[in-house]
């Protein structure tokens, strides 16, 4: 088997992984707070951030050097894992996946002005019709209406583009340690600070629940790594997009959702879209940043480090992503 294809196959399993995270999130989500499960599962996830930080060998602080960066990115990303697991426990789970596939078309707009990407006619196309199979999948005016739900969908989509844009920004700058480590003290923090009210008692098999989450994230997290090891970016990337196949099957076998036309008509026409602009910016001549190619991990949220930071940590001389 080539390179290609373990890489291939290792990223549809890590993104197994992340798929079966979102489930434990959509079924604790039916009896506790985003707030809740993120303060816990952020715990649970700290003795791997401590190894990491101690594996780090660099000199250096942990100040940033591009402080207010830092900090939006940071409460982005907050912002993007309370709204995301809210949209878990509100919708069925492809329509909550094919919202946040739409996060590489935000990338690319966002890139316009904050990395000065130049976006010509064809992935702006693709944006346009991408974010057309989004109005597909929310039926404005249709269906069962527009909720709360799909709106912090969206707006975890917004975010998770804008955290991931920031660090193309600055990532060439900042300690690995540095990226990795602020949006998880701030999640910590910040969520503890709500738990007083929104604390719900949790059982023992719930806390377990919370620790299958950080494990499942690490498992996902270390599947990725391996694949961007094997194979290239243009390989790799694509395959988030399986996640949709999982969100059909888990949504069926546990939630007793079924994926309805418009759903799959529009979630065809995002993935459509997303993978057409991977494999533009895989053409050296069309894209200097390659901000989505280069935004490895999956929709980021404070409860665990980006891909990236794993990647410089355990493979030295990698470029910043």
């Amino acid at each position: 088997m080539s390179d290609n294809l373990k890489g291939a196959a290792l990223s549809l399993a890590a993104f197994g992984a992340y798929a079966t995270h979102d489930v434990v999130v959509k079924y604790l989500g039916g009896t506790f707070t985003s707030f809740q499960i993120m303060f816990f599962s952020g715990l649970m996830g700290f003795p791997l951030v401590t190894m990491l930080l101690m594996g780090d060998r660099k000199d250096g602080t942990l100040i940033p050097r591009h402080p207010w960066w830092s900090i939006l990115r940071s409460v982005a990303a907050v912002a993007t894992g309370v709204m995301g697991f809210f949209a878990f426990s509100q919708l069925p789970l492809a329509i909550c996946y094919a919202i946040f596939f739409a996060m590489p078309l935000l990338i690319t707009l966002l890139a316009i002005p904050m990395l000065g990407e130049r976006v010509g006619l064809r992935r702006g196309v693709a944006v346009v019709v991408g974010l057309l199979g989004v109005l597909i999948v929310l039926r404005p005016g249709g269906g069962e209406g527009f909720s709360l739900g799909h709106l912090a969908a969206i707006g975890a989509a917004v975010t998770g583009a804008l955290t991931s844009v920031i660090v193309r920004k600055i990532g060439g700058a900042e300690r690995s340690v540095v990226l990795m480590l602020y949006p998880m003290v701030l999640t910590f923090f910040a969520m503890g600070a709500v738990m007083p009210f929104v604390y719900v008692p949790m059982s023992v098999t719930d806390l377990g629940l919370t620790a299958v989450m950080a494990f499942l994230g690490m498992l996902g997290a270390l599947g990725t790594i391996a694949a961007y090891r094997l194979a290239p970016a243009v390989i790799v990337a694509p395959m988030q997009y399986s996640q949709i196949i999982w969100a059909a099957l888990y949504g069926w076998l546990f939630f007793n959702e079924t994926v309805d036309l418009y759903t799959a008509i529009g979630s065809a026409v995002i993935i459509g879209s997303g993978i057409y602009i991977v494999l533009r910016e895989g053409t050296p001549s069309v894209s200097q940043n390659r901000p989505v190619l280069e935004s490895r991990s999956r929709m980021e949220v404070g409860t665990q480090p980006r891909i990236s930071s794993w990647l410089r940590r355990f493979d030295r001389g990698g470029d910043q992503a």
